[in-house]
Order: structure tokens, then sequence, then C-alpha cells
């Protein structure tokens, strides 16, 4: 195991820049999850890290090695691809095995790392199956024992879910969470969706045009937005976010008054307010919203509704049996709104 260190990193594509200075610390044993809309650079720095993609300007570190200029197979990372990346015409067994055969590995080492990963992912039975007889996630499982009998410093997934369906994602991500707990393995992920980054990170990068936009834990960063993007960007449902103009006790916007518990925003600044679904609750004293719609799930009840001319969301916990057209009266909680400045997008005001 290994940390990995990443300073000033740019890649240019011609004299097109994609990768603009990012810094990333990545402690020995962490996984990481780099997150972030599709073409925002975050598999490009996970590739640049695998040594798949050269660096235009910057340092990587894995572990005191400076691995700018050294090849993949000289890095010691083991990379899981999104397309399982599996030879058809090998079994199983010789799929998870063929790495260190061309290390020339003694072959009992071989069959003993072999058997230890397949034991360790449920893969025993289907050690003599070739690829096509296994279903996605059991190939998925297999590329994830061909990266463990290599033993690295540092594994990769370059989004390797996105190829499976829902509820096999679900199961997949447990297992991976799994199976970095037990083998303490530094863990760098790439995905686009921010529920696998949340359920899975110990830290998150949210990336955006080639920067990042924020490094911290699955709750600050959903606690604490560091501004209008990651805000959005971290929560399903995304937060609701309201323009208004700030006073010293709130934010007025279409003709009320919205609350929050500290206010440092010049009086009659441009603002954006920020609640998330879930942090709104019904109150005679709380502002009027039309109905638009409706979405009972059985554990809670959304409901799409209008402020205005601002679309917005609530999340209850309890069931209501709303109609289209219906007003109701929501009341943000005080301690956890948002306020943003409207120009910057940046937070200015927050719980």
């Amino acid at each position: 195991m290994s940390e990995v260190t990443v300073r000033d990193l740019r890649k240019s594509f011609g004299a097109t820049e994609v990768i603009h200075g990012v810094d990333v610390d990545i402690p020995d044993g962490e996984f990481v999850v780099l997150v972030g809309p599709s073409g925002c650079g975050k598999s490009t720095l996970l590739r640049m890290i695998a040594g798949l993609e050269s660096v235009t300007e910057g340092v990587i570190r894995i572990g005191e090695r400076v691995v700018n200029n050294l090849p993949p197979a000289e890095r010691d990372i083991a990379m899981v691809f999104q397309s399982y990346a599996l030879y058809p015409h090998k079994t199983v067994e010789a799929n998870m095995a063929f790495a260190l055969k061309l290390r020339r590995t003694d072959p009992a080492q071989v069959r003993e790392r072999v058997d230890q990963a397949a034991e360790i992912l449920g893969l025993k039975p289907y050690l003599k199956r070739y690829p096509r007889q296994l279903s996605g996630g059991q190939r998925q499982r297999v590329a994830m024992g061909r990266a463990i009998v290599r033993d690295p410093q540092v594994f990769l997934f370059d989004e390797p879910l996105s190829n499976l369906d829902a509820k096999l994602r679900i199961q997949m991500r447990t297992e991976i969470k799994e199976l970095h707990q037990r083998l303490k393995t530094t863990t760098v992920f790439v995905t686009h969706d921010q529920i696998e980054a949340m359920t899975m990170a110990d830290k998150i990068v949210v990336m955006q045009d080639g920067r990042i936009e924020q490094v911290g834990t699955p709750l600050e960063l959903y606690d604490q937005p560091r501004n209008v993007f990651v805000a959005t960007f971290i929560g399903s449902p995304a937060m609701n976010l309201i323009e208004g103009v700030a006073r010293p006790d709130g934010v007025e916007a279409n003709g009320h008054r919205l609350p929050v518990a500290e206010n440092g925003v010049a009086d009659g600044a441009s603002v954006t307010y920020g609640i998330r679904p879930e942090h709104l609750e019904l109150a005679d004293d709380g502002f009027p919203a039309t109905v638009s719609v409706v979405e009972p799930t059985g554990a809670e009840t959304m409901v799409f509704m209008r402020f205005g001319s601002t679309d917005l969301i609530a999340l209850f916990r309890e069931r209501h049996h709303f109609s289209p057209g219906q007003e109701i009266r929501v009341r943000p909680r005080t301690e956890v709104a948002h306020v943003f400045d409207r120009d910057s997008g940046e937070r200015v005001s927050a719980a």
C-alpha cells in the first residue's frame, strides 16, 4: 500500500488544456472517489496516475517515487476498467493468473493467489468458465480478482459499475467497499454517479472542467458545499435554489422572507438561497407553493411544486395526499439553509 500525491498536474491535448493545475493527496489505505459530470477530467486524471496518459506539467508520486515517466507496469498499480477487459479465450482462472505468469511468478504462488482472490470474491465455482458464460457482475468480479492477485500498492477503478443494471450496481458497490475494508489498499475510484461517491468514499474529489471544486468527506460536501455546483451535484434530489436579495434577517424572494441562521452578506446583495428537499417542512407560517406532481415511494413522498417562477422539490418522510394545483405552505429549516453569492456561486453563509 502507498499514498498517492498529485501536485500542480496539467494535461493538454495540443493547445487545449483539459486538466488545470490539480492538487490531490490520497493517504495510504484511503478510498478516494473522483466525481463530476461527463468531460470534467476525472478519467483523464486517473489515466495519468495509471501511466496511460502522459503528464504535460506537474508531479505524480506513488509512495516516495515520482512516476511521471514510468510505464504502467512499473508503477505497481492495478486498474479495473468499465469494459472488464477480460480475455474471452481464457478461463476465469487464466484471466486472473495472466499478469502473474507474465512476471514469471512461481506457479505454486500463482495458484495460491488466484485461489485466495477467488475465495474473497465468491468466484471458486467459476474458475473453469469463460467470460461469455458469466453474468455482468461475475465478469466484474473477475476483473477485480485479476487486480487483487497482483497485490498492488494502488487500485484504480474507472467507472467499473456503469455497465451494470441498477440492482447489481448497488450490490457491487457494497462488495467493492467491503473488499477495500478487508484489503486496506489505497483506492482511487472514478464515477459520474454521486450516489456511488457518497456511499463508497472515505473522501470525495468533486471536479468540473478540469479543476477541483471541493475535497472532503461525503457528509462535509453534503452539509457544507463550497459553491452552487457542489451543492447541486452532491445530493439526490438536488438542493433547491431560489434567487433573492439579502436582508438583515434573511433572504427576500418572491415577496417572502426566507430565514437563515447567519447572514454575513450586505443588505440588498443579489444572492441564491439554498435548501435541500428534506429540509423543507409543512408549516402554517411557511411560504406558499403550488403542487405540480406528487411521487409517493412508500418510505417517502416527493413533492414537486412552484414558488413564484421557481421549481422546488420537497421530500417528506410522512405520507401526504396532495393534488396538482393545491397550494401548500412550507418552511425551510433555518439551521441548514445556505446563501450563495449569485455572481460567483460561492457559499457566503450557512449553518
